[in-house]
């Protein structure tokens, strides 16, 4: 028996260390995660500065997140955020389904390379799109992990998009984009994989971001109207069935 109880108190010391040292290495945790699988999910380099993550509140910072390019496209990346900051639950962390209350994104820069009907942007799409598809048809999560995620309360502000468009003959054009929040992404039930959610976020990124070009290619006369003229049904395409989308939670 004393045998017994000095094995049962050593168990509980070694999973009170395992804790410990999982839990002080959150950050390190997430950005693992992140770099290994956002890839497969966007098909494009994927890379994070650094992930600060509370051990005991779960609140922390992403930083020098860097959403790259296809191949074939010459911008230095598709989206690009300074900082971030997020809360988790750091107890969710070794569960089935990791808790995230909130994620702020502020003054991203994002860029949109080829045109209207046919860019870099609608490409990433495309790769998430088939990378979703392919994961419900094997019944996989991502990347080989069966963990699932829940996110309360998601916002992006202060976005600007940087147009690059062989049309514009080397004209600059910046565009700003409206306000950004999804709320209640895989509240209840088991949650929702990490492929979905990036379709969920990054829809709604490029759901805002066409319209928004689009009319600020309105405004530079007869070259932004062939633009615009030249690609709107591939646009019309290209949206179609993203309002069905952020109707499932």
């Amino acid at each position: 028996m004393k045998k017994f109880a000095v094995f049962g108190g050593a168990l509980v010391v070694g999973i009170v260390v395992a804790v410990v040292l999982v839990g002080s290495n959150l950050g390190g945790i997430v950005k693992k995660g992140v770099e290994t699988v956002g890839p497969k999910i966007t098909g494009t380099p994927l890379t994070l500065g650094g992930v600060e993550l509370s051990p005991s509140s779960g609140s922390g910072t992403i930083k020098d997140f860097v959403l790259g390019n296809p191949e074939g496209y010459q911008s230095a990346y598709a989206i690009r955020i300074g900082e971030a900051t997020l809360e988790v639950d750091p107890k969710s962390v070794l569960s089935d389904k990791i808790h995230i209350k909130r994620v702020a994104v502020s003054n991203p820069q994002i860029t949109i390379e080829g045109g209207l009907g046919d860019n870099n942007l609608k490409k990433i799409l495309a790769n998430i799109d088939a990378f979703t598809a392919s994961e419900k048809k094997s019944g996989d999560t991502g990347g080989g992990s069966q963990k699932k995620l829940q996110v309360d309360d998601f916002v992006l502000t202060g976005a600007k998009v940087d147009v690059k468009f062989a049309i514009l003959g080397g004209k600059g054009l910046s565009v700003p984009l409206p306000e950004i929040h999804l709320t209640n992404l895989g509240t209840g039930g088991d949650g929702i994989t990490a492929g979905d959610l990036t379709k969920k976020v990054f829809g709604a990124v490029f759901e805002q971001v066409i319209p928004a070009v689009t009319s600020q290619l309105g405004n530079l006369g007869n070259l932004g109207k062939g633009a615009v003229d030249g690609a709107k049904g591939t646009v019309d395409k290209a949206t179609k069935g993203l309002g069905e989308l952020f109707k499932k939670k």
